[in-house]
């Protein structure tokens, strides 16, 4: 009988270990599938990079417990968001953090409806408790309305007497690119932050910081043109960089597989393009643009890449720089207003061709 006994405790015991593998292994798949934007995102505020002003402001506002409406604006992959987040987390704790935050982005419906209902309802309750450290949090909740100058007037204008009125349980922080496009009222109910580019060196540190807790071969050539296509967005760069990674499956990334990854047009074919507009043959030029539309490069990349070739060109003086240049600027406002690439390319090399030509 206790034979019995101790066989079944035996085969009892295995569907556990095999559970506990089953557990383990799950949680290693989802380690993996989290994208190292979200994994490397900073957890606090101390984390954040090249923003010290806003870092040591937040830094003070923490130890009192306390925090005025912000309004963060700057370039795209700066660090915003993550900092109002990380912030957010070192107020509340793991816990409380999910309760006392309501984030909305561009892709949520944010018209006048939902900021007098979701907005003003969220605002109106009221708040107490203690985190799960012990610690009493703070007596107020974040609304963290990301992309606002993508938000009507009348959204705006309607989140004023909000912003003001549940003071006492809720503290607002927009955040957005352009400064410009949030009305007045609400801009002067802010602490204004202004995030920063990134400057090159504390891209190339926190990249190769990234390189080697995922054991990325990656030499320095390569993270310096990664910075380069990527304009000064971080997220942009960890993506690419990820994205090089997965392509390449664990080999060294070479820096044709980043400017393959990011669409930068060749400099063979710019070269191209530019030697059909000194060759004054309307036939060569009509051919070079029809294979870059067919080889599938966006016709805006190669705008902002001959912009700087342009600019750099000795033989050109001033005046034929500018009409060039002016031209640029059309083209680029058509093709975001969704004209045809292949007729404003055609437009704006013929203006080249132009000038390329024009002897002064």
């Amino acid at each position: 009988m206790q034979a019995f006994l101790k066989g079944a405790g035996v085969i009892g015991a295995k569907p556990v270990k095999e559970k506990a593998a089953a557990g383990t292994s799950g949680e290693q798949k989802k380690q993996k599938a989290v994208p190292w934007v979200e994994k490397y995102r900073p957890k606090c505020v101390s984390e954040v990079a090249f923003q010290e002003e806003v870092v040591a402001v937040l830094k003070k506002s923490l130890e009192g417990a306390d925090l005025p409406n912000l309004l963060f604006y700057g370039p795209p992959g700066t660090g915003k968001t993550s900092t109002i987040l990380a912030a957010a987390r070192e107020l509340f704790g793991p816990d409380l953090y999910r309760k006392r935050i309501l984030e909305l982005n561009a892709s949520d419906e944010r018209g006048i409806q939902v900021i007098r209902e979701k907005v003003k309802n969220f605002a109106q309750l009221t708040v107490a408790g203690t985190r799960s450290d012990g610690k009493t949090a703070p007596p107020f909740k974040i609304i963290i309305l990301d992309e606002a100058d993508s938000m009507t007037n009348a959204a705006q204008a309607a989140l004023r007497r909000t912003m003001e009125k549940e003071s006492k349980t809720t503290r607002f922080c927009l955040i957005c690119n352009y400064i410009s496009r949030i009305i007045e009222p609400l801009t002067s109910r802010c602490s204004k932050f202004r995030f920063k580019p990134l400057t090159d060196s504390i891209q190339e540190k926190r990249l190769l910081d990234i390189c080697e807790k995922e054991s990325v071969q990656c030499s320095s050539e390569t993270i310096s043109i990664l910075i380069n296509v990527s304009e000064g967005d971080l997220r942009k760069a960890i993506t690419y960089l990820q994205c090089a990674t997965r392509l390449t499956g664990g080999k060294d990334i070479t820096e044709q597989i980043i400017s393959e990854i990011a669409g930068v047009v060749p400099s063979e074919i710019i070269d191209s393009l530019l030697a059909a507009c000194h060759s004054s043959s309307f036939e060569k030029l009509e051919t070079v643009v029809k294979n870059m539309i067919n080889e599938g490069y966006a016709a805006t990349q190669l705008i902002n890449q001959l912009h700087d070739v342009i600019v750099d060109q000795e033989d050109l003086n001033d005046q034929q720089k500018s009409a060039i240049t002016l031209k640029l600027a059309e083209v680029d406002k058509c093709l975001a207003d969704g004209a045809d690439e292949y007729l404003q390319l055609i437009s704006l090399s013929a203006v080249m061709m132009q000038q390329f030509t024009h002897t002064v």
